[in-house]
């Protein structure tokens, strides 16, 4: 019996025990593959591909292919050559069996192009990332809120990028504002360059009322 296999973008018509050089697969040599992508399998034309159907190999080796020349040569302007050799990576298999049907409850490792891991590894890892960053923003904000931080957003054209531009800076209360003096408002107006709003804005007179409650 015959099976028409898709891999690597390419078909391969084959039967139990051929030996095939496919696009470079993610397995080692010795491992145990299913190609699951079937096309035909004996009489069985698939639509486009046949459910359940698929053909069974073993790695052998991870190979090259032959070297290829690219050559280039551009007229026009500046005259330029380039030339660029090239070997494909391969996989050699060898075909053990061809399965009609039940190839998804043989528990045998999808044959898995190499350059599609890293791939289906971002994408299945993808979730967990924008956890983790949603929790490091939430740990971030913990201590402040800890410390009984004052919303410092109430204050005149703050907003909160520059709320934790005052975090940073050590500023979580209306009441450190109200101490400020001269020389601490030229210093968080050179610091985190405020370019004279504390004072355009009254940032001081207004903590003072809010500090009062």
């Amino acid at each position: 019996m015959f099976a028409v296999l898709k891999t690597g973008g390419k078909q391969y018509k084959v039967q139990s025990g051929d030996v095939l050089r496919v696009e470079k697969l993610a397995a080692d040599a010795g491992e145990k593959v299913q190609f699951n992508e079937i096309l035909m399998v004996g009489a069985t034309v698939g639509a486009p591909t046949v459910d359940g159907a698929a053909v069974q190999a073993e790695v052998i080796d991870q190979i090259k292919g032959e070297k290829t020349i690219h050559f280039v040569k551009r007229r026009r302007k500046h005259s330029s050559k380039r030339t660029k050799g090239h070997r494909q990576q391969l996989t050699l298999v060898r075909v053990t069996d061809i399965l009609e049907s039940g190839a998804d409850k043989s528990g045998v490792k999808a044959a898995i192009g190499a350059g599609s891991v890293s791939a289906a590894a971002v994408e299945a890892a993808a979730p967990a990332p924008k956890k983790a960053a949603k929790k490091a923003e939430k740990k971030a904000d913990a201590p402040a809120a800890a410390a009984g931080a004052d919303d410092l957003k109430k204050l005149s054209g703050v907003g909160p990028a520059l709320e934790k531009k005052l975090h940073a800076a050590g500023v979580t209360s209306f009441a450190q504002i109200a101490a400020w003096t001269e020389a601490d408002v030229a210093d968080f107006d050179e610091k985190l360059s405020f370019k004279g709003r504390i004072e355009r804005e009254g940032w001081i007179e207004q903590a003072k009322e809010l500090a009062k409650g």
